[in-house]
């Protein structure tokens, strides 16, 4: 069985090792020490890169069967001693983001008595499933400071080894199911957990911890943070977005949120009024076609979205015994409608017209609509509509 170094000292950046086995897998290989540093997937926390003699460490996992860890390489091992070394950066930030879990959900439990549930470290960000009711931005906000405090306090944290039977006297907070001796993780005065990842020596190493998001998922809440480097990157990347926004809007930072529900505002309303214009348009433009005393209509706009061609395209089918067509140049869209009592079937007149010219739509046989591609002859398609209807009459 391979002896984890990192289970007594997560800050072992380089080790010496034995090879114990090399094999040939799918253009990789996979190598057994009788000793590693390499933390392998488990617990939520995913594994460590670095390098093992000249060949690089992609990967790192526990074989199910036997419970080895499996570090997968790009070039082969012989069997002898090795020197392996750690990315260190990688690690340091998995250390911050799984301490800082600790943290924040022995906080949660502690105020709320919400438990955590699971645990995901991301390549971004990290997660906690909470078993809770609701979460409300109190929670947050509290449980955020509570976990931050317990990183300025700087408190030292231990590893230590017990049986199963002890953890209840000991406190941890929560129970686990695997038996035999369990490997705890105590942050002094705070937390106590089983856990077999890697941690900070103190409580200040994490730096601080910010938490981003909540959501519900099912039947938990999962809760989004980052902490240290990490923490420290977003609140970065916050401050260039709200910066960059304040000085597109031309504003202050802090005026962002106030000018923004009052743009969304202004927009609603603009949108309003737009879409009242437009009506007010399409009825005129169909009282113009009307005119003519034509039962055929036929038509093309320079511009107007599908919106406008249909609001007109009702208008002219509410005129008895009209059929009609219109177009948009600028969308490439049309409409084909007809009074009830007119006759004729606008889905398959449609379809005749505008497959050919690789045209797509559909629609009833009363209203049906469809786009063409830009190569397309506008005029050409609304000359072979004002055919066919013609003809279907």
């Amino acid at each position: 069985m391979t002896e984890r170094l990192y289970y007594t000292d997560s800050f072992l950046r380089e080790f010496d090792a034995q090879v114990v086995a090399c094999e040939a897998i799918d253009g990789r290989f996979e190598v057994l020490l009788d000793r590693t540093a390499f933390y392998p997937t488990s617990g939520g926390q995913p594994y460590d890169t670095g390098k093992l003699g000249g060949a690089n460490v992609s990967d790192v996992f526990e074989r199910e069967e036997d419970h080895e860890v499996v570090h997968v390489v790009d070039e082969p091992l012989p069997p002898g001693p090795v020197h392996g070394a750690i990315d260190w950066e990688r690690r340091f930030d998995h250390i911050q983001q799984h301490t800082g879990q600790h943290l924040l959900s022995a906080a949660f439990l502690k105020l709320f008595s919400f438990p955590t549930v699971s645990f995901h470290l991301g390549r971004e960000i990290c997660t906690i499933d909470l078993d809770a009711p609701a979460l409300v931005p109190r929670h947050l906000e509290e449980a955020e400071r509570l976990a931050c405090q317990a990183v300025f306090d700087d408190r030292p944290i231990a590893v230590t080894f017990r049986q199963k039977e002890e953890l209840t006297e000991l406190g941890v907070r929560k129970q686990v199911e695997r038996e035999g001796t369990l490997r705890l993780i105590a942050i002094e005065g705070f937390d106590i957990q089983p856990c077999g990842g890697t941690h900070a020596l103190r409580t200040g190493q994490v730096g601080v911890i910010l938490v981003r998001k909540v959501e519900r998922q099912k039947q938990v809440w999962r809760v989004e943070f980052v902490s240290g480097g990490r923490a420290i990157a977003a609140a970065r990347g916050d401050f260039y977005t709200l910066g960059a926004a304040a000085r597109e809007i031309g504003c202050g930072m802090s005026e962002v949120p106030a000018m923004v529900m009052k743009m969304i505002e202004e927009r609603k309303a603009a949108h309003r009024e737009r879409g009242q214009l437009a009506g007010r348009l399409a009825e005129l433009e169909a009282a113009a076609l009307l005119s003519t005393g034509e039962k055929i209509i036929v038509h093309a706009f320079d511009e107007g979205d599908p919106a406008f061609l249909r609001q007109v395209a009702a208008r002219l089918a509410a005129s008895p015994g009209v059929r009609a067509v219109v177009a948009s140049r600028s969308a490439h869209q049309f409409v084909f409608a007809r009074a009830k009592e007119a006759g004729g079937d606008m889905g398959r007149a449609l379809r005749e017209v505008l497959a050919p010219a690789g045209g797509k739509g559909g629609g009833s046989k009363e209203f049906a609509q469809g786009t063409v591609p830009e190569a397309a002859n506008i005029d050409d398609l609304l000359a072979q509509a004002r055919s066919f209807l013609q003809h279907e009459s």
